[in-house]
């Protein structure tokens, strides 16, 4: 089968070539870095809303012309209701909170300046000005864009407030397990696939721990299986419309999560397919000018050459370099240790570790046969065996990360796409050897058994939760946020995002101890009503005395006040206190004679009352 050569001198096909070109110039070669971050803080909302915008104006006009059918009988029906279930599994038996604390904080730090500026920045510094928060700087984050712009478009449409990300991976765990649905459903030929994979999900604790989170995992999950789906509607309908909605799935996936852009590869692969299939190539103009939205990844990358710290390298000592093939086999024991737990004190599900490790090696054998005769093998499955390379890439990405140990409590959530594919290995595997279709209810059976025997007793423990302490030391800033609604106070503490996020002004430590004597000027004056400060302090076991971190410490020129604390550790306490007194480093100025307003013309009025204020704001923390 020849490719028509006349193909590529369509137009678009031309115009295609040209904007990929350009993207590619502009985004690693020419735009420097400075300038690059400076484009993506202010650049980055728009380019995402277009892209949001045109992927579902593409979704749309695709399922228009060929809508996905409705339940139409009552076995439908109910399996619909198995899937809303499974979903609602996930979600009760989980509190809703912050998981992983720094990427969901500056998630919700992002969202938060795109709602009010429509700038891609995370708050780093802001403070109620009698009455008004207001943001007074930030940084670009290393994380992508498009989850805090979906989270922002709730605070615009909703007003803000720091549960809305909960209410988005509420909402993409429906969507999500329908998808997966979906998938499963083509890949068996029959409902009894879709459920298979379903009830394999539905019985992760680790799902279900970043459902009720506040993190972009289920965004993520949600992307990737929206992308195959419809790269399987692109293969069977080949027209213009689904190609869009296609490509644009695969662009709005790589502003996801970083290494999620591997899967720009699949998607290729499959569009030259449909086009070597058609024997023409069908383009759209959206599709044309994708390559040009996706020069934000490069340019938003450049945050990890600008700021080395941001590999957090130094978080885990011993490590030089963040990629390296010699991590593989230190990676790969800690999966199988994460993998195969059997304590129940990890987020793992014993059953899908130990079918989708079985499926696996079948799916690698299964996926090169249909490669091998693509033309005459049903599209999703040519669909699935090109993203099974997709997946492949990705661990194989993971476990040559210097930090991609499935096991540690972080790191859990980054293995979440390997049991997406384990679930739809499993699917194909029992396709494959049980062509009749026999099986399917008796594995059905034992899923829901499993389900009730062990994946619901381990969530309803949810030890692996409890075992993070920086997420329920945020749930106890939270609980001392509630208990103060006014809000006008000033919180000194290292993760000062916790607090902007909730709208309560806050300074870093190391801002705090630099200058007190600004503090200080806080505190003569007023500015808040009160001023406390979070630390944490390790229990001495020889003296029992509780020594300050050192990260903590803000120097002897505070004198605080206990307010509250709470051990969250055997060894390690959390503490508020309340700054009661302050010796600056630096002496303030001597106070000038007081001014009889009553003497002075309203003109001099208002110039002093206008100094004053600079000076407030100036001297804000």
């Amino acid at each position: 089968m020849a490719f028509p050569l006349d193909a590529v001198k369509d137009r678009k096909f031309a115009a295609l070539a040209l904007t990929a070109l350009l993207a590619l110039l502009l985004g690693f070669v020419v735009i420097p870095d400075d300038l690059g971050l400076r484009l993506v803080i202010y650049g980055g909302y728009w380019v995402i809303f277009a892209t949001a915008a045109i992927f579902v104006w593409a979704v749309w006009r695709s399922l228009a012309a060929q809508p996905v059918r409705l339940p139409a009988s009552g076995r439908d029906r109910w399996v619909w209701l198995a899937v809303a279930g499974a979903a609602l599994l996930l979600l009760v038996h989980e509190a809703y909170g912050f998981k992983v604390l720094m990427d969901e904080a500056m998630l919700l730090g992002t969202s938060m300046t795109m709602h009010l500026e429509k700038k891609a920045l995370v708050p780093m510094r802001a403070h109620d000005i009698m009455g008004y928060f207001q943001l007074l700087d930030g940084q670009l984050d290393k994380r992508p864009l498009f989850f805090p712009f979906l989270v922002s478009l709730l605070h615009d449409t909703t007003g803000y407030r720091p549960e809305n990300p909960w209410v988005l991976n509420t909402l993409l765990t429906f969507v999500f397990l329908a998808l997966v649905h979906l998938i499963g459903r083509r890949l068996a030929g029959r409902n009894s696939g879709g459920l298979v994979a379903v009830l394999l999900l539905a019985g992760l604790p680790l799902l279900a721990q970043n459902a009720t989170g506040a993190g972009f995992e289920l965004l993520n999950l949600t992307m990737l299986a929206a992308t195959l789906w419809l790269g399987i509607r692109w293969l069977e309908r080949r027209d213009a419309d689904s190609l869009t909605a296609f490509c644009y799935s695969g662009v709005l996936l790589a502003q996801v999560r970083y290494e999620s852009v591997v899967f720009l590869l699949p998607v290729g692969l499959l569009v030259l397919w449909g086009w070597w299939q058609e024997r023409r190539v069908v383009l759209s103009w959206p599709v044309v000018l994708a390559p040009l939205l996706l020069i934000l990844y490069p340019l938003q990358h450049r945050v990890f050459t600008v700021r080395d710290s941001s590999w957090e390298l130094a978080s885990q000592p011993g490590y030089t370099k963040v990629f390296s093939l010699d991590y593989i086999s230190a990676n790969v024991g800690h999966a199988l240790n994460f993998l195969f737990d059997t304590t129940g004190d990890v987020s793992n599900s014993l059953v899908l570790s130990v079918v989708g490790v079985l499926a696996l090696p079948f799916l690698a054998v299964w996926a090169v046969r249909i490669l091998r005769r693509s033309a005459a093998e049903p599209v999703h499955a040519v669909a699935m065996a090109v993203f099974a390379v997709g997946f492949a890439i990705w661990l194989g990405i993971m476990l040559c990360y210097f930090w991609g140990r499935f096991d540690d409590p972080v790191i859990r959530r980054l293995s979440l796409p390997l049991h997406l594919w384990m679930a739809l290995a499993v699917v194909v595997m029992i396709g494959q050897l049980d062509r009749a279709g026999r099986s399917w209810r008796w594995i059905l059976g034992l899923l829901v058994l499993a389900l009730a025997a062990r994946s619901v007793p381990v969530m309803a423990r949810h030890a692996y939760t409890m075992a993070y302490n920086p997420g329920l030391e945020v749930d106890w800033r939270r609980e001392f946020i509630a208990a103060h609604p006014e809000r006008d106070f000033l919180v000194i503490d290292q993760d000062t995002v916790i607090w902007i996020t909730h709208q309560v002004s806050a300074t870093p430590v190391l801002q705090a101890r630099k200058r007190s004597e600004v503090i200080a000027f806080n505190l003569r004056n007023r500015s808040f009503s009160a001023i406390y400060a979070y630390q944490r302090f390790d229990i001495d076991p020889a003296t029992s005395q509780a020594v300050v971190d050192r990260n903590d410490d803000l120097g002897p020129a505070y004198t605080l006040e206990v307010v509250a604390e709470k051990r969250f550790a055997p060894l390690r306490i959390s503490r508020l206190s309340r700054v009661v007194a302050i010796q600056p480093t630096v002496e303030p100025p001597p106070l000038p004679e007081p001014t009889r307003l009553e003497k002075l013309t309203p003109a001099e009025r208002e110039k002093i009352r206008s100094d004053y204020f600079d000076n407030f704001i100036k001297n804000l923390p």
